[in-house]
């Protein structure tokens, strides 16, 4: 699921980083403190054992080059490989998400251009949408590792049935629904408040769905007080009249997404929907399966704008997860890295293992493999719709620069909170414009 790094000033602190390491050699984490092995990353959670299960292949079938791996919470990770990459002692292998975040580290001088390195049988391997998403200008500099993630509205249909509701198509329809939640003694909305980044997908829905794309782009644009356009303040209203309502779960503000506290609350019946990554549906999956064979969970877009100018069929999320590699580590650790990209990616039994926990592989002909897995009718769901949309928006704090993302999340987090109103967000937001 998953977020957080930042940019410009991100940029001059990790160059002069790179510049005091250079002076004396590199010997952390990319270098493997002198040896020949390379390294990676990985994140804790329900992908961890498909991202370690490939690594352990690849290091039985390559005795002379191996990669040692460490795993890292969410927020932690991204607090670590930031100071790393600042040190120039990242992993070989550095796991991120592309957008403002990767464009800092190739200011920096901080990763290696794959375009020729890695070839067009992996490329081609990936959906062309998913791939240009690790480009920078023209250039290649990651390579996606990960199932395709939009953000989807999770439900619990037994909650729906005992209260006779249909899943809201509108978002009328959806504030129509909390009072009746309510009165079932039933939160409406689960959503983990503590994390900040899981409040991001409410704002960033809305304002494609009433301005459209457009809007964004004139942000990452740096286009002088875009974050004051109409479509932001028109939708931290809505989020704002949504808290008011008591659309989201008493207390949410101190429930985190680390634990799968947020998404429990679905599936145990406490509350009737959650908005969203695919990483939702792992949490069910090893929290409750019982609750998915049993068919008690529904997904839907999220709810159109009346009014709006965005397409209903535009989607929010992470097109994957990417690789990239460090311009740091020694010539025989970028070899071994390259070696895994070419091939360890490909294979059959990595794509499988994506299927297997509920993740759509960002592939080209994977539709067969999705028709005969065991949750078909959700991952054909998931893939339709990112393959389906106009727009597939990068999670905003990870398009944006690493400054404007953290700004961003930490006043979103103030505006469902009640601290600031909508044209105080957008005030400061300006703010942060070419940062």
């Amino acid at each position: 699921m998953n977020r957080s790094f930042r940019r410009r000033s991100a940029v001059a602190s990790i160059v002069t980083a790179l510049a005091v390491v250079a002076g004396c050699g590199s010997s952390g984490p990319g270098s493997s403190g002198g040896t020949d092995t390379a390294t990676a990353w990985i994140l804790t959670g329900p992908t961890e054992a498909t991202f370690r299960s490939s690594f352990d292949a690849w290091n039985k079938a390559h005795p002379d080059e191996q990669i040692k791996v460490q795993s890292f919470e969410n927020d932690a990770y991204k607090q670590k490989v930031r100071s790393a990459v600042g040190a120039g002692q990242a992993p070989t292998l550095i796991f991120g998400w592309a957008g403002g975040v990767l464009k800092s580290y190739v200011d920096a001088g901080a990763v290696d251009d794959l375009t020729g390195a890695v070839g067009p049988d992996t490329t081609g391997h990936f959906l062309p949408s998913v791939t240009k998403v690790g480009q920078i200008g023209d250039k290649l500099y990651a390579v996606p590792n990960n199932g395709v993630k939009p953000a989807v509205i999770y439900y619990n249909k037994e909650l729906f049935q005992r209260i006779g509701a249909q899943p809201p198509a509108t978002w009328d329809q959806l504030l129509q629904l909390v009072p009746r939640f309510q009165a079932a003694g039933i939160a409406p909305i689960t959503v983990s408040g503590q994390d900040k980044w899981p409040l991001l997908m409410w704002e960033e829905y809305l304002v494609d769905r009433i301005g459209g794309p457009d809007v964004m782009r004139r942000v990452l644009a740096n286009t002088p007080n875009a974050w004051s356009d109409p479509a932001f303040v028109q939708a931290n209203t809505m989020i704002q009249q949504l808290v008011e309502a008591g659309g989201f779960v008493n207390g949410f503000s101190s429930i985190s997404t680390k634990t799968g506290a947020d998404v429990a609350l679905l599936y145990t019946g406490k509350a009737a929907m959650n908005l969203n990554l695919p990483s939702a549906y792992q949490t069910i999956q090893s929290g409750d399966p019982a609750f998915l064979s049993g068919g008690k969970l529904g997904y839907l877009p999220f709810p159109a704008v009346a009014g709006g100018k965005g397409n209903a069929k535009n989607v929010v999320g992470n097109p994957s997860n990417y690789w990239s590699v460090s311009a740091k580590a020694s010539q025989q650790q970028k070899k071994i890295a390259l070696d895994y990209l070419r091939s360890g990616l490909t294979t059959d039994a990595y794509t499988d293992a994506l299927l297997k926990i509920g993740l759509v592989p960002p592939t080209t002909g994977v539709q067969t493999k999705l028709a005969s897995a065991s949750d078909a009718p959700y991952l054909t769901t998931i893939y339709d719709s990112a393959q389906q949309a106009p727009s597939f928006q990068l999670s905003w704090d990870q398009a944006l620069s690493p400054a404007q993302g953290d700004a961003l999340l930490t006043n979103l987090q103030q505006v469902f909170l009640k601290q600031i109103t909508p044209a105080q967000f957008s005030a400061n937001m300006n703010k942060t414009l070419g940062s």
